[in-house]
């Protein structure tokens, strides 16, 4: 039996302030913060492109603008110095911007104050600091020195309570981009639990974000739940079946521990197959196919790389689409570039129906799936937003207009 859960209802939280609805005046001092997590190389700038019109608006109209943003982690070295998201910003902003390494010194403040009418400068990666992912207070009230007023981009880590957005929050008075919002709204048809729709979610890939907000939020939000990739694997190994050297993703032992508290009490039905379509690794590709039964386990040496769907699932898709339902599907549910298609064309072909409101979710899924209808490159925002109906920093930015500031 499906259980439908009570419908979150998003449209009665107060959105939170719009940059849009902010008259900038020429001279102020605004901290702007970004989500430009890219790759080294900059093969992919989306990030930074969806932001571009946020900083321009402010740039345009006089602000003196102190952009901060993160890339990679501090706990494992990748954190890395951002004078190529400078260039980058200056060739498509069509001005100079600046960069600074640093962000909390006395210099950096300096700096900030030394800002022409319209100038915008790009201060060095926050994740150089432990206390970012820490959310600590102390580093926030650092960062707030460098503007009088805050814009808060950056969907892409709105899911996170880090000090440059959220405890920054707590200083300044704030404002969302425009970009953040526009996020919001494409991803709002999709996001909480409505049990007067239908639906589905297809969860696959490797990242643990997956497992640890995407599983979470949709085994409460959802009707059925489909786990594909490490998420399908984690699913396995906790209700005892063997998957050989099938991909569990980072943080395994942490996502086992996640997927037997969720499967306890997940209130979505969950999709387990019983036949598996498993491979051997063999310098960069797969071979040896064949198709086992789920209760023979997965055998060492040997990866799952597709999986067949059950005949209730099946069923409960036509249905589904019979009546009209929404869907999401975030991940590869199969190693579809490798050719194995099974999983991923039945679910897609059923996802590009009529009476099926879907989306693609994750830059990976909507790289590598053929699909023409609405998709979103973001990543555990998104399946935080999807499941949940809202975001750490939305939720920051509605308590902040709460707040009484005097504006400098």
């Amino acid at each position: 039996m499906i259980v439908n859960l009570p419908v979150h209802d998003t449209t009665t939280q107060e959105s939170p302030r719009s940059l849009l609805d902010r008259r900038i005046s020429s001279g102020e001092r605004w901290i702007f913060s970004a989500g430009f997590n890219v790759a080294s190389g900059m093969r992919d700038t989306s990030r930074i492109d969806t932001e571009m019109a946020d900083i321009a608006r402010l740039s345009d109209a006089g602000a003196r603008v102190a952009v901060l943003s993160h890339q990679g982690r501090h706990k494992d070295g990748s954190a890395q110095h951002l004078g190529e998201v400078a260039a980058y910003l200056s060739r498509h902003l069509g001005r100079n911007v600046v960069y600074v390494s640093e962000n909390t010194t006395d210099s950096a403040v300096e700096h900030s104050h030394a800002l022409a009418p319209g100038e915008v400068a790009l201060f060095g990666n926050t994740r150089h600091h432990p206390g970012e992912e820490a959310n600590d207070p102390v580093l926030a009230a650092r960062f707030a020195l460098l503007g009088d007023a805050v814009a808060i981009g950056g969907f892409s880590k709105a899911h996170r309570e880090h000090a440059s957005n959220a405890a920054l929050l707590k200083y300044l008075p704030g404002w969302a981009a425009h970009s953040l919002l526009l996020e919001v709204e494409r991803l709002s048809p999709w996001s909480g639990a409505d049990p007067a729709v239908p639906s589905l979610a297809v969860l696959g890939g490797v990242k643990p974000e997956k497992t640890l907000i995407g599983l979470r939020s949709f085994s409460r939000a959802y009707d059925v739940v489909v786990p594909a990739g490490a998420v399908l694997n984690h699913v396995l190994n906790t209700l005892g079946h063997e998957v050989g050297d099938s991909e569990l993703g980072e943080k395994p032992e942490h996502c086992a521990k996640a997927t037997d508290e969720i499967l306890n009490s997940a209130a979505a039905r969950i999709h387990v197959p019983s036949q598996l379509v498993i491979a051997r690794r063999s310098e960069g590709s797969f071979v040896d196919p064949r198709e086992i039964h789920v209760n023979d386990g997965v055998p060492p040496g040997f990866t799952i790389v597709d999986f067949r769907l059950e005949p209730w699932l099946l069923e409960l898709m036509r249905e589904f689409r019979s009546n009209g339902c929404r869907a999401v599907l975030a991940g590869t549910p199969s190693l579809y570039l490798q050719g194995f298609r099974h999983a991923s064309t039945q679910l897609l072909d059923w996802a590009s129906a009529p009476g099926v409101e879907a989306i693609l979710l994750g830059g990976d899924t909507v790289s590598e799936l053929p699909f023409d209808g609405p998709t979103s490159t973001g990543g555990g925002s998104a399946l935080c937003y999807l499941g949940e109906g809202d975001l750490p920093v939305l939720r920051a930015l509605r308590e902040n207009a709460t707040m009484s500031w005097t504006e400098n």
